[in-house]
């Protein structure tokens, strides 16, 4: 009877802390730092897509920045882009975020754009969210319907797109981006 009484127990607990992680609200980013370890050796890349297969991109979709300022996509033409999907809510996006931002660290001041476009019904949580964590990256919401060649089921997503506006890579779910490889990839577009 104490050994049943003990698992009751200890069930008991795990349910306890299952629940107040869910309850507080931090149960997303505890998934997200789990996942950051299966992140960590980097074998979970972007997938570059071949010349033959590279969609034009569509530029044709309205933007809000932190600030408040709107903007079209438009603006990053002529530019490498990194385009990622995402939301505060995703464990994967909170995942991968750490990494992306020190990509964007040491890719700063050079000719790439990189657009963190939240999918968060509210934008002020995802701002939050970025503010909290420090993270240095530029965030935004859609203000308009994205473009079809933009279009996924899953968050995160990430697309690379060239100057000359193809989509060069894809990586829908986490990845590791901050890698010499994928650096210099940038960098060569």
């Amino acid at each position: 009877m104490g050994k049943v009484k003990k698992e009751i127990i200890e069930w008991i607990v795990l349910v306890g802390i299952a629940l107040g992680l869910y309850f507080t609200g931090t149960h997303t980013e505890v998934v997200g730092m789990l996942q950051r370890v299966v992140l960590a050796p980097g074998f979970i890349k972007p997938e570059l897509i071949p010349e033959n297969e590279q969609q034009q991109t569509s530029y044709d979709f309205e933007l809000i920045d932190e600030e408040g300022r709107a903007l079209s996509f438009t603006e990053f033409k002529g530019k490498t882009v990194f385009l990622n999907l995402w939301a505060t809510w995703c464990p994967p996006c909170v995942a991968e975020m750490p990494d992306i931002n020190e990509l964007y660290g040491k890719l700063k001041g050079e000719n790439i754009a990189f657009v963190m476009l939240s999918r968060d019904k509210d934008f002020d949580s995802a701002i939050d969210f970025s503010e909290r964590k420090s993270y240095d990256f530029p965030v935004y919401a859609a203000t308009s319907r994205l473009p079809a060649v933009f279009s996924t089921n899953s968050i995160p997503t990430t697309f690379i797109i060239s100057p000359a506006g193809k989509i060069v890579a894809k990586k829908t779910g986490m990845a590791k981006y901050d890698t010499q490889e994928f650096r210099d990839f940038l960098m060569g577009l």
